[in-house]
């Protein structure tokens, strides 16, 4: 068994939405570094995603700025993939929005941004991608397409994001719809459920890690090794047995976290 072979992605192309920071950019180095030709990133944000551009290579980044939480946004990605390439091998939809509201106050603007940027794009944009990423499976290898859900999926947190925990609890149960129906033309659809990472979208692990990490019973937060890590195993040849399925990745938040029986009146 070759080892090396095992997790590379050599020559394969790739499309991370959102890759210009946060997680979006800790997938992208993950993919550089095992060997990806060619990464595409989109991100509405033209200068930092030009920034990240400069950051890993012209050579091998590149950027289509698109603005995906409108349909005419997916198409034009998705049109602008099809001009530059013939196939897509990997594609991970991690472009999201979040929104906190209390209860009484949540509006619908919130939870339909946050609702159509989480679940109906990852969808709609992979669907408009289906005839580069049947090329890529059509090769030795299968097409991946990776949705970052979120440990907020798979249990309650403290904050009131009412669509963004909807959202993606949906999310896991879409990839696993999306698997049954697209393995059918060797694409195999899984999910990362990130945890505590520094990033905009979790600024307490950005701006207080150390709050943070007393938390988590690695007690520490996730490190751009880590989300790189998941990803390369799910695209690679490592992962190729693993349809539908949702990788949690939150040094046991979800899965080992003891309850306080001195705060739990329950306990």
């Amino acid at each position: 068994m070759d080892i090396t072979s095992l997790f590379s992605l050599e020559g394969r192309v790739a499309l991370v939405t959102g890759g210009s920071r946060g997680i979006g950019k800790m997938f992208v180095e993950g993919l550089l570094a095992a060997g990806c030709a060619r990464v595409y990133i989109s991100a509405r944000k033209v200068e930092q995603m030009q920034e990240t551009i400069a950051e890993f290579g012209e050579d091998k980044v590149f950027g289509i700025p698109a603005d995906l939480s409108q349909m005419d946004g997916m198409i034009a990605l998705a049109e602008e993939m099809a001009k530059r390439e013939e196939k897509l091998d990997i594609l991970i939809n991690n472009a999201g929005a979040a929104w906190g509201q209390p209860y009484l106050e949540f509006s619908e603007a919130g939870w339909h941004r946050t609702m159509d940027l989480n679940v109906k794009t990852p969808f709609f944009l992979t669907q408009k991608l289906h005839d580069l990423l049947v090329a890529g499976g059509a090769g030795d290898h299968p097409a991946k397409v990776i949705h970052v859900s979120s440990i907020d999926g798979q249990r309650i947190n403290p904050w009131e994001t009412y669509a963004y925990q909807a959202s993606k609890a949906g999310v896991i149960q879409l990839t696993r719809r999306m698997a049954a129906r697209l393995i059918q033309d060797n694409i195999i659809v899984s999910s990362i459920a990130p945890g505590a990472f520094p990033s905009e979208m979790n600024k307490a692990a950005k701006s207080a890690p150390d709050a943070s990490a007393a938390m988590i019973p690695s007690k520490r937060v996730g490190t751009a090794e880590d989300m790189a890590a998941a990803a390369i195993y799910l695209c690679s040849r490592a992962g190729d047995y693993v349809v539908g399925e949702t990788l949690t990745v939150d040094g046991g938040v979800v899965n080992a976290s003891l309850p306080n029986i001195f705060n739990d009146p329950a306990g």
